[in-house]
């Protein structure tokens, strides 16, 4: 299948414009949209796949970071994956992202991340189910908080880099969250068509305890206020969060905010009226089973050792059998051992990364393993469920 296609990097203007066409077409865009973003992405980040002498579709690849039991660990992200109707169904996009793998492979890229327009093509190429996107909402009148703590100071997000600091200290601790790069950033803070995006800091400008990004939209369900991020380090930084949206009730019908499937800054809220409104899952990849393992953290209380043995039809040094020793919150890996914890590189994604646990993937036919293997692998990849906020 490969065979067929010639891999290639973005380079010329006439490439540029043809993926540009395709893109649109393949994600709606406004004329000229396209162009703004491949710019934005960086066009020596995208990759084509040719067809015949013809580009039949690309992808950009963003290179950030993401945590990790507390670990940053480096990740390509993939994005805007889109095929020329014309060449859909015939193997390009396998082909694209087969050989994307290969070369983020000998870049010694540890993970890949996506959001799958559709799992069974990521599937094929070795991503699975991994963490989650989640979307909450709440009617502002129902919030009821109404004493702010911490003074807010209005700040121009254009200078996207006040909040950077304040991110990274909330972002390594949580499961799954992105160390982004500028091409998130500035996503974040561009606003879109008839929208303004504003910016506060929670605290004083000398010692602040968090911050909210915000934009506010009308609809034929009411006006909402749309939190475009936030970071919480206090208890003090969520009552005033709380406060802010609620001072918004004599105007905004509705606020929406992303988070975890657990939320725990609805805690705060006097009744059970926040409710989810979206949720999708994005599919992680592992793409260097040894760099994956070592570069993560695990509980600092564990103790440990897990004999695996990894199928991976694509990355032929991913196969085979593995002993990874946990201690000390780190991980060591080796090659050999007894294989008695047995998984594909698909089931690998969801263990590496908590979403479900050894029971789990047992139940749902995704491995094999031993007594001991087994208790193991349960102690070793236990966390809080991963999510992050950013939709790329």
């Amino acid at each position: 299948m490969i065979a067929k296609f010639e891999y290639t990097t973005l380079v010329a203007t006439e490439e540029i414009q043809q993926l540009g066409s395709i893109l649109e077409q393949c994600f709606i865009m406004s004329p000229g949209d396209s162009e703004t973003y491949i710019n934005r992405v960086g066009s020596e980040n995208f990759r084509i796949i040719y067809r015949d002498e013809q580009v039949a579709g690309g992808l950009g690849i963003i290179s950030m970071g993401q945590w990790w039991g507390g670990q940053r660990v480096p990740m390509a992200g993939i994005a805007a994956v889109g095929i020329a109707p014309e060449y859909r169904g015939g193997g390009a996009a396998i082909a694209l992202v087969q050989h994307t793998l290969q070369e983020l492979y000998t870049q010694e890229v540890p993970i890949s991340v996506l959001y799958p327009a559709t799992q069974q093509l990521y599937r094929k190429a070795g991503y699975e189910q991994a963490g989650s996107f989640c979307i909450w909402e709440i009617p502002t009148e129902s919030v009821q908080v109404r004493e702010q703590t911490l003074p807010l100071q209005s700040v121009d997000v254009s200078n996207h880099e006040i909040f950077h600091d304040l991110y990274h200290q909330q972002a390594k601790l949580i499961h799954g969250y992105l160390d982004r790069n500028q091409v998130i950033w500035q996503g974040l803070i561009r606003p879109d068509s008839q929208e303004t995006v504003y910016g506060y800091l929670i605290g004083t400008k000398e010692q602040p305890q968090g911050y909210i990004i915000v934009s506010q939209h009308s609809t034929k369900d009411g006006a909402i206020l749309q939190v475009r991020d936030w970071v919480i380090l206090t208890a003090a930084a969520a009552q005033t969060f709380w406060s802010f949206v609620s001072n918004h009730r004599s105007q905004i019908e509705q606020v929406r905010w992303k988070s975890s499937v657990i939320d725990s800054l609805t805690l705060l809220l006097p009744e059970q009226t926040a409710k989810i409104h979206s949720h999708e899952r994005w599919m992680l990849r592992v793409i260097d089973v040894v760099k994956a393992l070592e570069v993560r953290g695990y509980p600092p209380g564990i103790q440990a050792e897990l004999h695996l043995a990894v199928q991976d039809d694509l990355l032929a040094a991913n196969n085979g059998k593995f002993i990874l020793s946990v201690a000390n919150g780190r991980g060591e890996v080796i090659k050999g051992g007894k294989g008695e914890f047995q998984l594909d590189i698909r089931a690998l994604a969801p263990l590496y990364t908590s979403l479900f646990t050894p029971h789990h993937l047992q139940m749902a036919g995704k491995l094999n393993a031993t007594e001991t293997a087994f208790s193991a692998a349960t102690q070793i990849f236990a966390g809080e469920s991963p999510w992050m906020t950013n939709f790329f």
